[in-house]
């Protein structure tokens, strides 16, 4: 048998995205209002119809383009990059969930893969029932399961949900019984995305430990998608560096994280926000034009577990107002919020006409590693003047976190005072 389990040779894959477009109505508008959408639904009988690229135009993305690498036996293999850098799409071209665009990808064993909450897992079946339907889908016979099947509900801690459907668990329990029975019922190959975030912090750890385990006894292998970039350093034996779609790095993994880091650091670190949409019911006389963070050692995206999170906000005044509020919200990958704030802005009150940079801290904000996202706004006597959704987006990593309980890392919920201060201005003449 050879050694090698995974080849993938000149790997891609497109997708094709459509856009709305013009058709009609005021000079750039983009999106059609509720009464001309229902008078064009009453209209549309007696239309002739129209092709649809008169209103939509087609535009081609590369989630991947010409990723080439090889996987030996037994070994753990990290992916990392940012969001959109095609980590994701590439897992489940391995699970076999995606055909690729072009290329060629060789497996040589059974996959077991665990990429997003009750992967696999059919709603309607019973956790019991799902353990053996996975372990049939994976060429096990049922005496095989059977063996097998204390240690992974031992390992996932749902003993009084076994005969419960599994569309009644939470997507903590989901978790839990999915990646008991991808680890245990013994495949060649495992693949594992971001989807252990959803777990607690001892669970995290416990599937980090089982991971180990696996590929050191079993000879087995292991690709392991995380933003957890300590977790990356230190269970894997090789990294593989993802960004917009091309491989930028195969190497160790301090040295794949060593040029995704310094990649960081040198691109992205103040997002344009002039262009962003809003939504029309903003006043606008002052605007958030953009953002930049602070990190880790000088890293803009990255903070560690507990750092003070920092960043600086650029706003406009179109004329003068009285009593600005400044509010933020911090999402987790799952779109829960974590945190949100709003501060008076009191050195703004009464501002002249022009663009001020505004420096924000919040203190021992303490995030479990993962991807967050940022929102922002802006309030005054008139209104809500300003809202980006998704301004920016941030890493936290940390090697803390396993000496950590989940008692302190929910401290997160109980947030410190934040601070605001306007740090430079440049009034209009």
């Amino acid at each position: 048998m050879s050694e090698t389990v995974i080849t993938v040779n000149q790997l891609c894959k497109s997708y094709w995205l459509k856009h709305q477009v013009q058709t009609g109505g005021k000079k750039g508008q983009q999106y059609e209002r509720l009464s001309e959408v229902l008078a064009n639904a009453l209209s549309a009988p007696f239309r002739r119809r129209k092709p649809e690229e008169a209103s939509v135009s087609r535009e081609e993305f590369w989630a991947l383009k010409d990723v080439s690498f090889e996987i030996k036996r037994g070994e753990v293999v990290g992916i990392i990059g940012r969001n959109g850098a095609g980590k994701s799409t590439l897992l489940k071209i391995l699970s076999r969930i995606t055909e690729p665009t072009s290329g060629r990808v060789e497996i040589e064993g059974r996959v077991a893969s665990l990429l997003e909450v009750g992967t696999g897992f059919h709603p309607e079946l019973t956790g019991r029932e799902n353990i053996f339907l996975n372990g049939a889908i994976l060429g096990m016979t049922r005496v095989e399961i059977r063996r097998r099947f204390d240690e992974i509900v031992a390992f996932a801690e749902v003993e009084k949900f076994l005969d419960t459907p599994v569309k009644r668990y939470s997507s903590g329990m989901y978790v839990r019984l999915a990646f008991a029975v991808a680890a245990h019922l013994e495949p060649e190959i495992l693949i594992v995305d971001e989807v252990l975030a959803v777990g607690d912090v001892q669970f995290q750890r416990k599937c980090l430990g089982k991971m180990q385990e696996i590929s050191r006894s079993g000879g087995r292998t292991v690709l392991f998608v995380s933003h957890n970039l300590n977790s990356i350093l230190r269970l894997t034996t090789r990294a593989i560096w993802l960004e917009k779609g091309h491989l930028q790095t195969d190497a160790a993994p301090a040295v794949a994280i060593a040029a995704y880091q310094e990649n960081l650091h040198d691109t992205l670190q103040v997002i344009n926000l002039s262009n962003r949409k809003r939504h029309s019911h903003l006043l606008r006389n002052l605007e958030i034009t953009a953002v930049k963070f602070a990190g880790l050692a000088g890293q803009p995206w990255l903070y560690d577990f507990g750092e003070e999170l920092v960043f600086h906000c650029r706003v406009r005044i179109k004329r003068p107002l009285a009593n600005f509020v400044f509010g933020y919200a911090i999402f987790d990958s799952s779109g829960v919020e974590i945190a949100s704030t709003r501060l008076p802005l009191k050195l703004l009150a009464g501002g002249a006409p022009g663009e001020y940079l505004v420096a924000l801290n919040v203190p021992g904000l303490r995030l479990a590693p993962g991807t967050y996202a940022l929102n922002l706004g802006l309030h005054s006597d008139l209104g809500d003047e300003d809202f980006v959704e998704a301004a920016a987006r941030f890493d936290v990593v940390t090697n803390q976190l396993a000496a950590e309980s989940f008692a302190d890392t929910i401290r997160a919920f109980s947030i410190p005072v934040a601070q605001a201060e306007i740090i430079q201005s440049s009034p209009t003449k």
